[in-house]
């Protein structure tokens, strides 16, 4: 099989039933949502190792990101339609996990892109849905405090996701702009957040255009939806892992041991690897069919992204199936060897 077909047929299904959901109707919203859902816990299943490839996948990310625009159109549109409520609610729930896993991930492949124009293509996917900030937020905050209590997408052990929710969103925005700022000479409102103001305010435009009240509400909905999707990512990928403090004061660096990872290999192609996170954080500016997975060195989930990220919604079962697992880690880490994972 080609390098990038899998990532491709992965990313590009759901587009294909969403958008034939807001056309058509009938069977496509539930088929939307189970495409998402059903059929990729199934087919995770599967006794599938992807490997990574030297391929860079950068026109896959482009075109994912200009897809993003015309399918959050479609979708908005679809919200003034003269379809059923019930439809309309499928694909609400079908658009907020695209937007939220698929396209989060590759907006994500994109603000980490060196050439003006993908980074700019990311960074509109986020202020489109009303997100903008974490532009800013992931590249200038996450990745340079991840680990540590400076980073508000750094859940803590025993820190339930809905209380880690308001904190991350609000931290997240507040410390992404203290950082820009830093970097514009202390400008008040810096030029990264007037263009993700600008992005935001054209999204809820462009929402009432084309499908009135009903179109905005629609995009708001959708965009919260999704934006709760990303932050369960966060919330999973950094759940209670923790930098150690050296002997003369500094932190320890970002590790492979900092990052929750996952094998299962429908979901990473569908999210274009993004389950394979500290071999991100190791080197962020790797393109997503080239990171790797190392279970002896690297934490890994005991399922798929996915599927933790629904049991992170009911905070005693995540606590009960994750602290034993940090502890673990958090132990192998101070003794610098590695030991099986807890069952």
């Amino acid at each position: 099989m080609p390098p990038l077909l899998m990532f491709t047929i992965a990313s590009f299904l759901p587009v294909l039933c969403l958008a034939a959901a807001c056309i058509l109707g009938g069977i496509w919203p539930l088929l939307a949502v189970l495409a998402i859902t059903v059929f990729v816990f199934f087919l995770d299943k599967l006794p599938v190792r992807a490997a990574s490839t030297d391929a860079s996948g950068h026109r896959l990310s482009e075109a994912l990101g200009v897809t993003h625009f015309l399918l959050l159109g479609l979708t908005v549109w679809a919200m003034g339609a003269e379809l059923a409520m019930l439809d309309k609610g499928l694909i609400i729930v079908a658009a907020g996990l695209y937007f939220g896993q698929v396209s989060n991930s590759n907006a994500h492949e994109l603000i980490h892109r060196a050439d003006r124009w993908a980074f700019r293509l990311g960074a509109a996917c986020y202020a489109s849905i009303l997100f903008g900030h974490h532009t800013s937020a992931h590249r200038l905050v996450h990745h340079v405090h991840a680990a540590t209590p400076l980073d508000p997408a750094t859940a803590r052990l025993g820190e339930g996701f809905w209380t880690y929710l308001p904190r991350a969103w609000i931290g997240g925005c507040r410390a992404g702009l203290r950082a820009e700022q830093k970097r514009h000479d202390g400008a008040q409102f810096p030029r990264s957040y007037l263009f993700y103001a600008l992005a935001t305010t054209l999204s809820i435009g462009g929402a009432y255009v084309l499908a009135g009240t009903a179109g905005v509400l629609g995009l708001v909905i959708i965009s919260a939806y999704a934006q709760i999707q990303l932050m369960l990512s966060d919330y999973v990928q950094h759940y209670g892992l923790m930098r150690s403090t050296l002997p003369d004061g500094r932190l320890e660096p970002m590790g492979p041991a900092h990052s929750w990872n996952a094998r299962q290999w429908y979901s990473a192609a569908m999210m274009l690897n993004a389950p394979r996170h500290s071999a991100h954080h190791a080197r962020p500016a790797t393109s997503f069919p080239r990171l790797e997975l190392d279970s002896g060195t690297m934490p890994m989930l005991p399922h798929s992204l996915p599927v933790m990220a629904v049991v992170a919604l009911v905070p005693p079962l995540w606590r009960r199936i994750m602290d034993k697992r940090v502890e673990h880690w958090a132990s192998t880490t101070r003794q610098g060897r590695m030991m099986p994972a807890p069952a």
